[in-house]
This record gives C-alpha cells, sequence and structure tokens, in this order.
C-alpha cells in the first residue's frame, strides 16, 4: 500500500521484518517441538533459538539477495536462518516442513493480529457515532426517497443507523478473527508423512492458533472471509461517506466537513470546502470490494494446492487491512470534526411546502370515509399545485371543496411533532451496544 493511505500500526503487522520474524518463531517452534519428541538432538535445538538472527533491514536484504540465486522465498529464507546458526543445528530448521506450513501459518497469524487493531477502530468509530446519535436524537430534518422529499425524520435516528451497522461490521471482524485464527504443519499434501502432528499441536499452542486439517495449503474461504470483513468495513463506511457528500451540496448544506485552519478546498477557487474524506473514503472502498473479488477466486486452487493465490495474496490481504483500518480512522476523524446545520436542515424541510405531510393527509382522508383512490387522487393533484403554483399545500387543501375534515384532521396531520414522535427508537436501540 502507499505510504499516504497506511498508519503505522496497521503497516507493522504486514512488514518484511514482521513477516520473517514470523517465520522464523515458527521454524524454532517447529524445531523445538521435534527436539520434544526426541527428532532434534536438544542442544541443537537450543543452539538454533540461541544463534537465530536478529531480523531487521539487513537479514531482509540478505534473503532477497539469495532469492535471486534460488528462485524461492522461503528457500531462501532458510538458507540464510541456517547460515546465521551454523551447521550442525542449523540444518535442522524446516525439518519436514513444506514452504506453506510455514508461510500459511505466518499468514493467518497475520490476520488475525490485524482484526484487533480493526476492532479497535470500529469501536472507537462507534462510540463517535453514538455519541453524534443522541446529540441529534431531536434534531430535524427531510428524509429522502430516490434523492426527493419524503417524509420528516431526524439526524439522529440517521446516524443510529450508521452505528449499528458499525456494530455489525464489528461483529464480522470478531467471527473472521475467529476464522483465520488457525495453522497447519502438515507437510506436504497436509497428509503428515514426514511431520509428526504433535509438532503442529506444539506450534499452535504456542501462537495461540488453531490447528485445523488441510491440503498443502489452509483452507483459502478463510481468507475470504478476512476479506469480505474489510470490504463490508469499506462499504459501511462509503454508505456514510455518500450521505455526507449529498448533505454537504451546496443545495443543501445540512452538515460540512471540519475545515482546519490553513486548509485550501480548492487550487484556483477560494471559496470551495469541499468534502474530500467523505470523497477519499468512497474511492477507498471500491479498492476494499475489488480485493475481494480476487479473494474469492483465490478459493478454488489444483489439487491439493498450486501458487495462483500467492501473487494476489501478497498484495490483497495487507492491502485490504490497511486500507480497512485507514478508513475507519478516517472516518472516525471526519465525524468528530463534522459541522451539523439543524437550521438549514428544517429550512430544506419546510422549503417544499409542506407535501412531506401528503401521507398523514391521505390516511385522514380515508378515516373521514373517502375511498384510497379518491382520497389519493385529491392529495395528489393539490401537491401537484403546490409545487407548480409555489403555494403551501395545506392552504391548497383547505379551498378545495372536495376536502371536508374538520380542521384538526389537518392539524394533526401537518404536525411536525407527531411525525418524528418515535423517530428516537433506533437511538434507544444504541444503549444495547457493547462500548467497552
Amino acid at each position: 500500500m502507499i505510504p499516504r493511505y497506511t498508519l503505522p500500526e496497521m503497516a507493522n503487522i504486514f512488514s518484511d521484518t514482521a513477516r520473517f520474524d514470523r517465520y522464523l518463531e515458527i521454524e524454532l517452534l517447529a524445531t523445538e517441538a521435534h527436539a520434544a519428541l526426541g527428532v532434534v538432538p536438544a542442544d541443537d535445538a537450543r543452539t538454533c533459538r540461541a544463534k537465530s538472527p536478529i531480523v531487521d533491514e539487513a537479514f531482509v536484504e540478505a534473503v532477497s539477495a539469495r532469492e535471486a540465486v534460488t528462485d524461492h522465498d522461503v528457500a531462501a529464507f532458510v538458507d540464510v536462518v541456517q547460515a546465521a546458526i551454523g551447521a550442525p543445528a542449523g540444518a535442522w530448521i524446516h525439518y519436514g516442513l513444506t514452504s506453506s506450513d510455514v508461510v500459511d501459518t505466518a499468514w493467518c497469524w497475520m490476520m488475525r493480529d490485524a482484526c484487533d487493531p480493526l476492532i479497535a477502530a470500529s469501536t472507537e468509530l462507534l462510540r463517535t457515532l453514538v455519541l453524534l446519535a443522541r446529540e441529534h436524537r431531536d434534531t430535524v430534518m427531510i428524509g429522502r426517497t430516490h434523492g426527493v422529499h419524503a417524509e420528516p425524520t431526524t439526524f439522529g435516528a440517521k446516524v443510529a443507523l450508521w452505528a449499528l451497522q458499525v456494530d455489525r461490521d464489528r461483529t464480522r471482524l470478531v467471527e473472521a478473527r475467529r476464522v483465520v485464527a488457525v495453522c497447519k504443519l502438515s507437510g506436504a499434501v497436509g497428509t503428515f508423512s514426514n511431520i509428526d502432528p504433535a509438532i503442529e499441536q506444539h506450534v499452535a499452542a504456542a501462537l495461540e492458533l488453531h490447528a485445523v486439517p488441510a491440503t498443502q495449503v489452509i483452507a483459502r474461504d478463510r481468507h475470504a472471509q478476512f476479506l469480505y470483513a474489510c470490504a463490508s468495513v469499506g462499504s459501511t463506511m462509503e454508505l456514510i461517506a455518500v450521505e455526507l457528500r449529498h448533505l454537504q451540496r451546496t443545495e443543501l448544506r445540512e452538515a460540512q466537513e471540519g475545515f482546519k485552519p490553513g486548509q485550501k478546498g480548492s487550487s484556483a477557487m477560494p471559496h470551495k470546502r469541499n468534502p474530500i474524506a467523505a470523497e477519499t473514503i468512497s474511492g477507498l472502498s471500491r479498492v476494499l470490494r475489488g480485493n475481494l473479488q480476487a479473494g474469492l477466486q483465490d478459493v478454488a486452487l489444483w489439487h491439493e494446492r498450486d501458487i495462483s493465490h500467492s501473487s494476489v495474496e501478497r498484495i490483497v490481504l495487507p492491502d485490504s487491512a490497511l486500507l480497512a483500518y485507514y478508513v475507519l480512522r478516517r472516518m472516525n476523524r471526519l465525524l468528530q470534526g463534522l459541522q451539523v446545520y439543524p437550521q438549514r436542515m428544517l429550512a430544506n424541510l419546510n422549503s417544499s411546502f409542506g407535501l412531506v405531510f401528503s401521507q398523514p393527509v391521505l390516511l385522514g382522508l380515508v378515516q373521514a370515509g373517502l375511498s384510497r383512490d379518491e382520497a389519493y387522487r385529491i392529495v395528489q393533484e393539490n401537491a401537484s399545485r403546490s409545487w407548480d403554483e409555489n403555494r403551501m399545500f395545506r392552504e391548497l387543501l383547505e379551498a378545495d371543496p372536495r376536502v371536508t375534515v374538520p380542521a384538526s384532521v389537518l392539524d394533526d396531520a401537518f404536525d411536525l411533532s407527531r411525525a418524528i414522535r418515535h423517530a428516537g427508537r433506533g437511538v434507544d436501540a444504541l444503549d444495547a451496544l457493547h462500548l467497552g
């Protein structure tokens, strides 16, 4: 991932040094497990641990140089480690293992650890959303369907639904963590033909992973589930971002991203304050969904293994974790600095001449004895006149001789407080969320 969208706490999980350090720990644990079984001399196992190389940039460069000869990254890694430890102890490194034992276990270990900051960032965002929803529980605004004024709602109700969806994403991340927290050290084609199953159990216990049956590779539906959890985060962030982009349009201006001192919205037009954070989030969510597609295509491999998945995963697994984490953090900053304009929301609601109360008017006429179709036609005709003539909807209804209901019926139909009397239910649902 390019540095622009890379945050260090996630990048550190997937760095080359971190990855090779995990490879090394898996190799050392396997060697020690072999020693416990009497396969490897105990002194040699202790020597492997004591003389194991420090995994730093110099180590990474040494592996890269060796790979230029071997044309195999894991074989190059093993060669460099064995050379650093020295003979005869170093010869026991990678004993009975195949490359996928090390690589797949390391990838699952990394994905598991990547879920933790993702879950933490989701919880942090959830706290921000809950506070925002409660703050605007009674902030009235127009609800829109197809982009057109529909009926009144509240900004708090809108934000509450975002929060509930973020909570579902958090649940998906927790489940993805469970699914990817696995390992396999069962050798070529996964039959333990040259390695004792006890080795796998020892490494699994040490790394707090769960050993699972596998071919030569761990089943890739697990990786796809991790990618889906990341893509779902991205789609939820885009849901919020698209709404905020619409609300920031000049014609609406019901909300606006924060604008720090010295910031410039446009290189050409000084008046511009563009929704750049929301637009960035929208764009990155597309990458996350694309990565999921690639991950799903990795599920079907030839026989007990091929490596068509390998090149894909080197990109999509770290990038998806990095991007999902970035958009969660970026959205949290956006919402913490969000400017909300309740008076503008109310003005926009009132700008459609009261047409947003057409449904309660319809229901009032039906209750008064009109057929639904007749009542619908009356309301529809007056609504059209209201738009065309820029006149108040209620004024036209009161002048229509077909509307014979008492004034109290129209009073109730046009009562804004009645329209939103239950809108806080979504906000109330947030009380059940775990925010610890």
